[in-house]
């Protein structure tokens, strides 16, 4: 992806360097957006391989809507994306049980406690909305609550998202207040297109475009040499993803429904994950 190759060189080109929890130091820039238009591809980086990541994607994702934070759900398909951060030593600190995450994406997607009489389901009440009022503005979902971010060790990086109909085409709006560009980007974009394209089928709706906001942008300083050699790769065409067509409930999706066609990246190559 084009769009992803010139947000790196942004970084490199004009990225300031700061510190981080990690203490790692990293270089950012603050405000960059991408768009993907669903027609072209779907957007996965073709610089280097994804495949290997695709099933922990697709599992992530159903995780999150399932409403669960409970690293067992996702561990049960073989997926350890969330594992170091479930810990005895990270969880107890929090008044947490090993194995649970908190009130983290599940939870404020499914469950949000603002404060009201009962807890909101997003995901559901943007569902309605679209299928009985797509114009509105007011299809928003969001992770961040103020009540809970004390109460999580990874606060969420994707904050919240806008759902945007206009004559049949369903677009979505991300912001994410930290973004990791080589590892954690990618991922999330890929994710995020999943989403859109779930949430279009099961409304009756054409899947359109992801619009993506970044704030904090940031290439840790032990990825700057790796991420370099992306920028030394062409990239090929986007390959293609397809959704069981018989599914119309946003949480009766499983992983068999999804299917990755014409995906020929350049291969993999490792970047170090900040921890």
């Amino acid at each position: 992806m084009r769009q992803y190759l010139d947000l790196v060189a942004h970084i490199l080109a004009n990225g300031a360097q700061k510190t981080d929890p990690q203490k790692v130091g990293n270089i950012a820039v603050c405000g960059y957006q991408m768009r993907f238009d669903l027609d072209d591809g779907f957007p996965l980086i073709t610089t280097r391989s994804m495949k290997g990541s695709w099933k922990a994607m697709v599992h992530e994702l159903l995780w999150i809507l399932s409403g669960s934070t409970k690293i067992a759900d996702l561990n049960k398909n073989n997926v350890h994306l969330w594992d170091i951060w479930a810990t005895p030593e990270i969880c107890a600190p929090l008044g947490l049980e090993a194995g649970d995450l908190g009130p983290i994406y599940g939870k404020q997607w499914r469950a949000f406690d603002g404060g009201g009489e009962k807890p909101v389901d997003q995901i559901q009440k943007v569902v309605d909305d679209l299928k009985h009022n797509p114009d509105s503005r007011r299809l928003v979902v969001s992770a961040w609550n103020p009540v809970d971010v004390e109460k999580v060790f990874v606060a969420p990086c994707h904050c919240f998202f806008k759902f945007f109909h206009a004559q049949g085409e369903l677009s979505l709006h991300v912001f994410q207040r930290s973004a990791d560009v080589p590892v954690g980007v990618p991922f999330d974009i890929a994710e995020y297109a999943l989403l859109l394209m779930m949430m279009a089928q099961v409304t009756d709706l054409k899947p359109k475009d992801l619009i993506y906001t970044l704030s904090d942008t940031h290439i840790y300083l032990n990825q700057i040499e790796p991420i370099k050699e992306l920028l030394n790769r062409d990239p090929r065409p986007l390959p293609n993803v397809t959704l069981n067509p018989a599914v119309k409930n946003i949480f009766d999706f499983t992983f068999e429904d999804f299917s990755l066609t014409d995906y020929d990246p350049h291969p993999p190559f490792k970047i170090p994950v900040a921890l």
